[in-house]
């Protein structure tokens, strides 16, 4: 099937929502199977939002997910602004074929003559013969328009409840409807795969493209992606934007693949798999059309598992951007292996790690009360005595505590506690005995010594 185009045609917006992120995998995956063509194209005749750096941001946002350029699958970008001639064209052939109309109603006029406000347009304007004006395509009085979805099945909208929609303004500009039909005809798209909000246009779109002497494209409308609530996923209220997760430290990898499985799965149980094996299983059948939950704890579980699967060398260089330049690479090489099982983005390795390279760690307050009200002094000036002159490894920085504590009648993991909070600041964090062979001996002892100071007032 190399003949199969499809398209992704973002507007800029400032951001780039997961939702978009997922239409244009299903596309990627589709046409990469097929050997077909994915089309971008930037729907940028909004003024307020054809900013370049918007449109960068979508370019930059794909290629994170591994859709560009590099894969010959990729066609692109092309802009919707440059169609503008065969947008008027399509207009003065449905004008000059009667399947359209000028119109001069306003929203005002039409409530008076219907007396509600709730009331599709009339057709008032069908029969006047109007030569200016907003242009409205003649929907049929009767029958049922069919959209045969590969998703949501054949999907019947009666005509008779169909308005005659407007499909160019005033001064001829057209509106989304109709330059998205005209621009998928220009460039030949035979799939259109985008969100299921859009199934309205279809039925719009399913008239318009015989109207222009086409054959519509195969449909497929995904389910909609909500949050917690069974909410439709929103810029307002939840974390929607590609870049802030890209930002955090989530992996490309692992974030694609989570985002594959909103609503699709390979049918079997895996879930973790790369997408060199995720798309040529994709079936645009099988994706289901019950709306699917983003679950964000899913997400970063994910994540920690790819970020588990790096190789060494790979994670220590994908965690500098979140660890200051100053800090010693050498010393943090040597707790990466204990960072890499325990971060689930990248960001987290900041906190587990500034403790190495601070001249005193900066405590987090809850950790610290939590870890200092049942009188530690015991603990930490009998482990400071230990410190002096234990064996510097692991294994014996761990038995010195464990007896520290038992002198006192405590197990290791309420002995540990304030130790912790002394050498790191925080009650969680990296193997506790690794820390402190790395931090060193002197190093391990002033901490010890500045939280008995703190403790004592």
């Amino acid at each position: 099937m190399t003949d199969l185009r499809v398209r992704f045609a973002p507007s800029p917006t400032g951001m780039f929502h997961v939702g978009g992120a997922r239409t244009a995998l299903f596309n990627w995956a589709l046409a990469e199977q097929s050997g077909g063509r994915f089309v971008l194209r930037i729907e940028d005749t909004d003024a307020s939002r054809n900013r370049p750096e918007w449109t960068e941001g979508i370019i930059s946002a794909l290629d994170w997910i591994g859709v560009n350029g590099t894969n010959p699958a990729f066609e692109g970008p092309y802009f919707q602004s440059t169609f503008e001639p065969q947008h008027r064209e399509a207009v003065a052939k449905l004008l000059a074929d009667g399947r359209a109309y000028y119109c001069d109603c306003t929203r005002e006029r039409l409530v008076a003559r219907t007396g509600s406000e709730h009331r599709g347009y009339d057709g008032h304007c069908r029969e006047r013969g109007l030569t200016a004006g907003a242009v409205r395509f003649r929907t049929p009085d009767e029958g049922v328009t069919v959209v045969e979805d590969l998703v949501r099945g054949n999907v019947e909208f009666p005509n008779e409840a169909q308005e005659d929609f407007v499909i160019a303004r005033t001064d001829g500009s057209p509106l989304y409807v109709l330059a998205n039909a005209v621009d998928d005809i220009t460039q030949g798209i035979t799939h259109v795969v985008r969100g299921e909000e859009h199934l309205g246009n279809a039925a719009k779109q399913e008239l318009l493209w015989p109207a222009l002497g086409a054959t519509p494209p195969v449909w497929a409308h995904l389910p909609v992606i909500v949050n917690e609530q069974r909410k439709k996923l929103s810029k307002r209220r939840d974390k929607v934007a590609l870049e802030d997760y890209r930002a955090e430290g989530y992996l490309a990898e692992a974030m694609v693949n989570y985002l594959m499985l909103l609503g699709w799965g390979p049918g079997d149980d895996r879930e973790i798999m790369p997408w060199s094996e995720m798309a040529p299983l994709f079936r645009l059948e099988d994706v289901n059309s019950s709306s699917a939950f983003f679950d964000e704890k899913k997400l970063r579980a994910f994540n920690g598992e790819y970020i588990r699967t790096l190789p060494l060398e790979t994670f220590e260089e994908r965690c500098l951007p979140y660890l200051e330049p100053s800090w010693d690479h050498e010393l943090f090489s040597k707790v990466a292996p204990l960072a890499q099982t325990r971060v689930a983005v990248l960001s987290e390795i900041r906190q587990n790690v500034d403790f190495l390279f601070l001249e005193e760690p900066v405590f987090d307050q809850p950790s610290w009360d939590k870890a200092m009200k049942n009188s530690p002094e015991e603990i930490l000036s009998g482990y400071l005595e230990r410190l002096d002159t234990v064996s510097w490894d692991p294994e014996s920085l761990k038995e010195a505590l464990e007896e520290v504590g038992a002198a006192q009648g405590l197990k290791l993991g309420k002995a540990q506690a304030p130790v912790r909070v002394a050498i790191t600041g925080r009650t969680v964090g990296l193997p506790l005995f690794e820390s402190i062979e790395v931090l060193g001996r002197e190093r391990a002892r002033d901490r010890l010594r500045a939280a008995l100071a703190r403790l004592r007032g």
